[in-house]
């Protein structure tokens, strides 16, 4: 077995990512209808409506974070999916029907993205951590990775395939193909031995949700994480908003073209996912490094002349903010203690994804005023400080030190005292 595919030597992992995989596609071809449809059909592109529905989907992830940790920390991690799988299936089968019975009004929508922005908050903390039941901790990071793999091939897929799908059917059918690849994600479920996985503790007595919160405040390493993936997924990950009106707004271009700039960005999410299965322990000068590339690919982006170099643009874009994050998630999932792995992997989820209610709606207001390069121009300016910022304050607090060698193949290293993430944090009481 190649070392990029290590995880696929567990049966049970396998069997979930083949199902995961296809509810991927499944998930983009939504996405991209649900898109199409809020800017071209039930308005008259307005990107405000764009990140009005897109923040109600992330808003949850804000809110319900310190809840739906301690859900994942406190029941099977397994049972917690099948339920909310589920679920997501059915609000989907109702929004297709909304949109072929020719009904559907933009009220719906927002309600209905709400709807599953609820249950997707209360699912990603258990997908996030059920990852570790079903692999040794020594195949974690690979996992991780393979995982980001599965999301970005979905993302190759369904976008391209969701572009065509509205050209010749229209949005109802296309959401309805996303419907039905919920399935295959619940017999995945339904097919994993029991037996086999490895459970994490269950969490018992009061007090989980304020021991997971304490857990976070007093390790500065994954602080450090939080804060840059924070202003990543804020002000960085907006493609819902950005890719849509640079496609219809600036290149005047159909569902068809939309739909393929997804396809596009995804080959160098998907490059960036099977580099990072390969590559061992996840490092911090591997997220900065990877979001010093995402700086300056996306400012690119926002000055590209044409459609051709927008698209073109997109690879190291996909390339850049993948290795961010499967770096940014495997670093907090392998210096987690499992005990309270899932309220860390919530809190880690809702600053990354809770970012979206404030930065979509903000964003969608500075295409309506500025025009869309704007939306996408804010993101380099916002992550660029950061970066700077957090450099300047490793080099006053952790003895960071950067240098350059020119001779032979030319490198940059980043040398630096770890964050004090040789300390494990104790678990907390309540969770014993």
């Amino acid at each position: 077995m190649s070392p990029t595919f290590t995880s696929f030597t567990e049966r049970n992992y396998r069997i979930f990512y083949v199902g995961s995989f296809v509810s991927n596609i499944g998930t983009w071809m939504g996405r991209v209808a649900q898109d199409w449809l809020v800017l071209t059909e039930l308005t008259d592109h307005s990107s405000q409506a764009l990140g009005i529905v897109t923040g109600l989907q992330f808003l949850p992830f804000l809110l319900l974070a310190p809840w739906a940790g301690a859900i994942a920390d406190r029941y099977p991690k397994r049972q917690i999916l099948l339920i909310t799988q589920a679920l997501l299936l059915v609000t989907s089968l109702v929004l297709a029907a909304l949109v072929m019975a020719d009904v559907a009004t933009l009220y719906q929508v927002y309600a209905i993205a709400l709807i599953q922005g609820v249950i997707t908050a209360v699912d990603n903390p258990a997908r996030q951590s059920f990852v570790s039941e079903m692999v040794p901790r020594d195949k974690l990071a690979n996992a991780v990775a393979l995982n980001s793999a599965s999301f970005n091939g979905g993302r190759l897929i369904g976008p391209g395939v969701a572009g065509l799908m509205i050209a010749a059917y229209g949005t109802g059918w296309t959401l309805l193909v996303n419907v039905l690849t919920f399935g295959f994600v619940l017999v995945a479920l339904s097919l994993l031995r029991v037996s086999e996985l490895i459970p994490s503790p269950l969490t018992r007595g009061k007090g989980a949700i304020r021991d997971g919160i304490h857990y976070v405040r007093n390790r500065p390493d994954l602080k450090v994480v939080m804060l840059l993936v924070f202003v990543l997924g804020t002000f960085g990950m907006n493609f819902q908003v950005t890719t849509a009106l640079m496609a219809t707004a600036e290149f005047h271009k159909g569902p068809t073209e939309y739909g393929i700039l997804g396809s596009i960005m995804a080959v160098g999410s998907l490059t960036a996912a099977l580099l990072s299965a390969r590559r061992g322990e996840p490092r911090l000068r591997v997220l900065l490094l990877a979001l010093a590339g995402f700086t300056l690919s996306t400012t690119a982006a926002a000055l590209a002349p044409t459609y051709a170099l927008f698209a073109l643009a997109l690879i190291p874009t996909g390339l850049s903010a993948l290795t961010a994050l499967t770096t940014a998630n495997a670093m907090v999932q392998l210096r987690t203690d499992p005990l309270v792995r899932g309220r860390v992997m919530a809190l880690y989820m809702a600053i990354f994804m809770g970012g979206t209610p404030i930065g979509a709606p903000i964003i969608g207001w500075i295409g309506e005023v500025w025009g869309p390069r704007w939306t996408i121009a804010i993101g380099p300016i916002a992550i660029g400080t950061t970066l700077v910022v957090v450099l300047w304050w490793l080099a006053r607090q952790e003895n960071v030190r950067v240098s350059y060698e020119s001779q032979r193949s030319p490198r940059i290293t980043i040398e630096t005292t770890p964050i004090r993430d040789i300390v494990t944090e104790p678990a907390p009481e309540a969770a014993r």
